[in-house]
């Protein structure tokens, strides 16, 4: 049996609407202590804010948190996954897309999020596919962390 997406993600995901500020944004990250937000225009998922978006994208550019919104700053388009897709099929896809966090999305519904590190958690068949992966392919810089640390 192997394991599908919706067996091991998140359900309850935290959305911002589009024209939310920046400022807002990390306080509710900060709030309900998680790294990325799902930006959403009438709720329907468009984006993704993470703090690395908020890092490279407001304090590096020296951008005002008051003034700038999510839909300036997020990460787009958004890469997702269905609750019925194989965890090696998301972890392929995490690597091919250089990116560590999937939203899972049923009929054009946000229904979950699924991170490398939920992934690399469910051990120890998934650390078999991560490693065979790694071996077809580079871990991206940004994702090497999470692989080496759970990938021994």
């Amino acid at each position: 049996m192997s394991l599908k997406v919706e067996d091991v993600m998140v359900e309850d995901v935290i959305t911002v609407e589009d024209d939310v500020t920046v400022k807002r944004a990390v306080s509710i990250m900060n709030k309900y202590e998680i790294g990325c937000l799902i930006v959403t225009k009438r709720g329907k998922p468009i984006g993704i804010v993470t703090e690395r978006d908020m890092l490279t994208r407001v304090l590096a550019e020296s951008r005002s948190p008051e003034n700038t919104r999510a839909r300036e700053i997020m990460s787009m388009p958004l890469i997702v996954a269905n609750p019925e897709m194989d965890l090696e099929e998301a972890a392929k896809l995490m690597f091919k897309m250089k990116v560590k966090k999937l939203p899972v999305v049923e009929n054009g519904k946000l229904v979950g999020l699924v991170t490398l590190t939920d992934i690399a958690r469910f051990q120890p068949q998934i650390i078999k596919i991560l490693r065979k992966i790694e071996t077809l392919e580079a871990a991206p810089k940004r994702m090497k962390k999470v692989v080496d640390y759970y990938v021994v």
